[in-house]
């Protein structure tokens, strides 16, 4: 079984520039946007941060939390963002365990409920997250799922 390392993007700074890029590659979001959120959490701007899982020195699976995730709810903050996890490295705990830790970091410095948004059904149920509403997204007519974790 495969030893995974959990971090924020704090204890880890020197990944900033490699992360934006898989986290471009996997969403299409420009670079540009992860680095400068990137930078906000890195310079103490925010405490919005960001989540990685390693194996060895490859980026395995990795999730953010801004301020708004492409929706119409502005009142609805802070968002969990861009989870993914590499095909390969799915089924092994890796998401669960990011999402413990988007949740246990923001609540231990008082930010709660946070919220993200997506279409699955079911796989963040698993992990405490309870369905709020639908929201519609902001670049388009489309509804798409709301949850928060308390």
């Amino acid at each position: 079984m495969n030893k995974y390392t959990y971090v924020t993007l704090r204890q880890r700074p020197e990944y900033k520039e490699e992360a934006a890029a898989w986290f471009h590659a996997k969403w299409g979001v420009p670079q540009a946007a992860y680095l400068a959120c990137m930078d906000a959490y890195l310079n103490h701007e925010t405490e919005y941060g960001w989540y990685l899982c390693l194996d060895g020195t490859r980026i395995a699976g990795g999730l953010g939390v801004i301020e708004h995730d492409f929706h119409n709810r502005e009142d609805l903050t802070p968002n969990v963002c861009a989870v993914y996890t590499e095909k390969e490295y799915r089924c092994q705990g890796i998401t669960g365990q990011l999402l413990d830790l988007v949740v246990k970091d923001p609540t231990s410095k008082g930010i709660a409920p946070i919220y993200l948004i997506t279409d699955h059904i079911g796989f963040y149920e698993r992990y405490g997250w309870e369905f709020l509403c639908m929201v519609q997204e902001s670049d388009g007519p489309d509804l798409v799922r709301m949850y928060l974790h308390p």
